[in-house]
């Protein structure tokens, strides 16, 4: 089930005023000229930011999520309709003969289970064309990024049209192994009304993703470092074979 933060009401609404600057995506737009992609499948799109900014490009885009609440706050967006929005999963995807799949964001690191990892990593591949990329990000665990997931460094107050003001912050709640849960808290000043969403990530090593990627059928073209956060994530380019 997704997680409150992409499903509830009041935290979807809210979703894209508490995270406003996107400039990751453009990572993701130069990775897309790059290959010459023309048709373009992103996977855990949730509200629709990636999808619209390539629609909004001429692009062809298909855009999947298991959260009703977030793909309908990106069907409400200006341009959606030139969005194809499915609402599921990797593992069940149609033949789109996508030129590029992408995870961006958590979106890899989201998908916790070995199992559903795999089957994701399955799903996207039989919905490129032979040649297509896989492209994703996912965090260096030698990092420790859950490190600095406290209350003390990412406590924010945000003004937020038709709203009011919004407190937010996330905190670890637990580390086991290569699993960091972590719990987000939303506070509206308005009526005092505090809400919570727990989520997980898995912190792949690189050779573990690099194997998993193998496994299903991919050649691992190229593994860069993030270049807007240099240290501190992967990006895997993997393609299906010809």
């Amino acid at each position: 089930m997704p997680d409150d933060l992409f499903e509830h009401p009041r935290l979807v609404a809210i979703y894209d005023a508490l995270d406003p600057d996107r400039s990751d995506l453009d990572v993701y737009v130069a990775v897309a000229d790059e290959l010459c992609a023309r048709r373009v499948l992103d996977i855990g799109c949730g509200t629709g930011a990636f999808a619209l900014l390539l629609a909004d490009r001429g692009l062809e885009v298909t855009g999947v999520d298991p959260a009703s609440g977030s793909l309908g706050i990106a069907r409400a967006k200006p341009g959606a309709e030139r969005v194809r929005w499915i609402h599921g999963d990797a593992t069940a995807l149609p033949p789109l003969q996508a030129d590029l799949a992408t995870m961006t964001g958590n979106v890899a690191q989201a998908i916790v289970d070995p199992l559903d990892w795999d089957g994701a990593l399955q799903g996207v591949y039989e919905a490129l064309r032979p040649g297509g990329y896989l492209v994703f990000e996912t965090r260096d665990p030698a990092d420790k990024a859950w490190q600095q997931w406290n209350r003390a460094a990412s406590y924010r107050v945000t003004e937020i049209d038709d709203v009011g003001v919004v407190e937010s912050w996330h905190e670890v709640t637990d580390v086991s192994g290569p699993l960091v849960s972590f719990r987000s808290t939303v506070i509206f000043a308005a009526d005092g009304d505090a809400l919570t969403s727990d989520s997980t990530l898995r912190f792949r090593e690189r050779d573990e993703v690099e194997e998993a990627l193998v496994a299903r059928g991919y050649v691992v073209a190229d593994v860069r470092g993030a270049p807007d956060r240099p240290g501190r994530e992967l990006v895997f380019f993997a393609r299906r074979p010809d």
